[in-house]
């Protein structure tokens, strides 16, 4: 063999290589899906980020922790209102929206859910220290914090009432929208004898910060909450990686290390 077919034979071995490590290399790219995903924009600590800021809090770092363990996606993050999200997932704009969502008959049939919990809502009444407050059925003859119409705590202490017809509690229904920290104060100040609400929206923060004289009960009611997915058939894959990982999180301790790092106590303990 001459020294020249010897040096075109390596050459050509060398562009067969380099072609080779290419395809691999363009193949393992397109296995990485990009997913894109929702987040509540302005509920801290659950989680809060506009369009354009990088989203914090709890689901944004659960995730994380959900991406690391899913190396064939790339999860892309974004703040959306809460309208916007539910629209954006059916429509497939988005793949994922978490925001504190309840499973509910009408989400199962639009949307693919995870068996596992992302995290869990407490519902807890707020009211001052010298209330006697403690349970629902001491909100009889009590002025309650006006609550969202149609929303979750509208329906849950309108079930309540209906599940326990001997105790009359008034709820109004209101879509003033006033926050929830100006609420706190409105318990402080009197004009109204508890508040109640779910305790992943960063309320015993707003307590110590300003210092207010309010308790908080034990939960009066626990709803597990879930990752939305857009149905189709690709993302029946994602649905089950999500609900694997989101299993191995809650078993490692990371879900709990998470749920003190954000809402200062460990929400785990009433997830199933």
């Amino acid at each position: 063999m001459t020294s020249m077919s010897s040096i075109s034979r390596r050459g050509l071995g060398l562009v067969v290589a380099g072609v080779a490590i290419a395809f691999a290399t363009a193949s393992f790219a397109e296995e990485v899906r990009t997913i894109k995903i929702a987040t509540a924009a302005e509920s801290k600590p659950l989680s809060w980020g506009a369009i354009g800021v990088e989203p914090q809090g709890y689901e944004p770092d659960v995730l994380r922790a959900i991406n690391a363990k899913l190396p064939q996606y790339k999860f892309v993050m974004e703040g959306a209102a809460d309208i916007a999200q539910e629209t954006g997932l059916a429509t497939g704009k988005y793949d994922i929206a978490t925001g504190g969502y309840y499973r509910a008959p009408a989400r199962e049939k639009q949307f693919l859910i995870p068996d596992a919990p992302i995290g869990a809502s407490l519902i807890k009444i707020y009211s001052r220290k010298d209330s006697g407050i403690n349970e629902m059925k001491d909100l009889v003859g009590k002025k309650i914090v006006p609550v969202t119409a149609g929303g979750g705590i509208y329906k849950f202490a309108t079930a309540w009432q209906e599940q326990n017809p001997t105790y009359k509690i008034e709820i109004t229904a209101s879509s003033a929208g006033v926050p929830y920290p100006d609420r706190l104060k409105e318990v402080q100040n009197g004009k109204y004898d508890a508040l109640v609400l779910p305790s992943n929206l960063g309320e015993q923060t707003v307590i110590d910060q300003q210092k207010l004289d309010i308790k908080t009960s034990e939960p009066v009611a626990i709803n597990q909450t879930f990752v939305l997915i857009h149905r189709s058939e690709e993302n029946k894959a994602l649905s089950d990686g999500i609900d694997k990982a989101l299993t191995e999180l809650k078993a490692d301790g990371t879900l709990a290390k998470l749920s003190q790092k954000w809402f200062g106590e460990d929400i785990t303990t009433y997830m199933k």
